[in-house]
């Protein structure tokens, strides 16, 4: 993967490739990890999994008994294991709840869930796709929210055992790209991001990629906007820039996962200094709780904390006056990130948490993304682009 360096020194490409080259190597030798408890299906699989479950209730009826459903507990921790090589994925045997007809207390979310299966059902059927956002105006007074619907979605998936996907409900892109990339949408469009500072929605399918060759992660739209206004792609091309606007949805995941099957390039997450941008980091590399049933899919393990880091603060001598104070809310995330399986396997991530719970406050990485940046140059003219973060974080 030889080209010339356009803004930053030829040393950063030079780490770069040597990094590529590492994650390569250990992919070789480890191969890809196993899939965990969910893998696409096919649309007769789905049908045939919706009237499994469909015949369980008709049976406990035809019993005389009350039907109910088992849903796996997606929110806890108990119910996840940790493998470094593909993430946080559920556990073989996870404990379950009920969902009964009978109890007042989940009766209306048992008739919900039945609800959404048949109209899934109807989608799958006939090979037509809808939103999350569509199956909740489809009668959004049963609903009541269109967080009860996408809740209810994941617990399907989850007790199907299939990717949403494969369910026919695809899910509104909040996140943008940027950069050196060009792909073909599933309707055939062909879609180009390298004219400069243009910026894309993330597609929910990608049929065909090309052009990519390392990945930036941004946290923050405001960081992201703020790269783009100081001409980062172009600088540090050829380079992809990717942002979630904070917490990922489902479609930045998978297509920061599909970057990494295809081209196994470098991917790096510049997010804020503070526990919600750690947690977001983490996400993109090892996953989520309640999609741990989904992680095969969706996590990228080879993903590198480049910044900013809590270290930063001091190392870039910030004032003190634009560093923001820790809340109690704060700092409780970071006590729950420091019990997390990954953060034993990562003594560099726990020296970092542990020094932003010592110096209890933050920094946000907008002051620092741009060359307009009152109190430093821009990090990606500094060194923090090719320190130790490349091979260590």
């Amino acid at each position: 993967m030889a080209f010339a360096p356009m803004g930053p020194e030829a040393s950063f490409f030079e780490v770069l490739e040597r990094h590529r080259a590492s994650l390569l190597a250990a992919q070789r030798g480890g191969g890809d990890p196993p899939a965990a408890g969910i893998r696409p299906a096919s649309s007769a699989e789905v049908l045939a999994a919706i009237e499994s479950v469909v015949e369980d209730v008709v049976r406990s009826l035809a019993r005389r008994e009350a039907p109910a459903l088992a849903l796996h507990d997606r929110a806890s921790w108990q119910n996840v294991r940790f493998a470094e090589s593909a993430g946080l994925q559920m556990a073989p045997h996870c404990t379950t709840r009920k969902v009964r007809s009978d109890s007042p207390r989940s009766a209306h979310k048992f008739a919900l869930i039945l609800k959404i299966l048949s109209m899934i059902y109807k989608l799958v059927q006939s090979n037509t796709y809808a939103t999350k956002r569509d199956i909740y105006y489809m009668d959004s007074q049963l609903f009541g929210s269109q967080t009860v619907v996408d809740s209810i979605i994941d617990d399907i998936s989850c007790m199907l055992k299939v990717p949403r996907r494969s369910l026919h409900i695809s899910s509104t892109s909040k996140g943008l790209i940027a950069g050196n990339l060009s792909y073909v949408e599933e309707d055939g469009t062909r879609v180009s991001c390298t004219c400069g500072a243009t910026v894309v929605a993330v597609p929910s399918n990608i049929q065909g990629i090309r052009n990519a060759k390392f990945l930036l992660i941004v946290e923050k739209d405001a960081t992201f906007q703020r790269l783009l206004d100081d001409n980062f792609c172009s600088r540090m091309s050829p380079c992809i820039m990717v942002t979630g606007k904070g917490t990922p949805d489902l479609n930045t995941r998978l297509l920061v996962k599909k970057l990494w099957d295809t081209f196994h390039i470098p991917a790096f997450t510049l997010v804020d200094a503070d526990p919600h941008g750690i947690e977001i980091m983490c996400i993109y590399k090892y996953g989520s709780v309640s999609m741990c049933f989904e992680a095969h899919h969706l996590t990228v393990p080879a993903v590198r904390w480049l910044g900013l880091l809590p270290s930063d603060v001091s190392r870039l001598h910030v004032p003190k006056d634009s560093l923001i104070p820790l809340t109690k809310r704060d700092l409780m995330k970071l006590d729950s990130i420091l019990k997390r399986p990954y953060i034993a396997c990562q003594p560099l991530w726990r020296a970092e948490v542990g020094s932003l719970r010592r110096v209890r406050c933050w920094l946000s990485a907008s002051h620092s993304a741009g060359g307009r940046s009152h109190w430093e140059t821009p990090f990606w003219k500094g060194s923090v682009l090719v320190g130790s973060t490349l091979s260590e974080l």
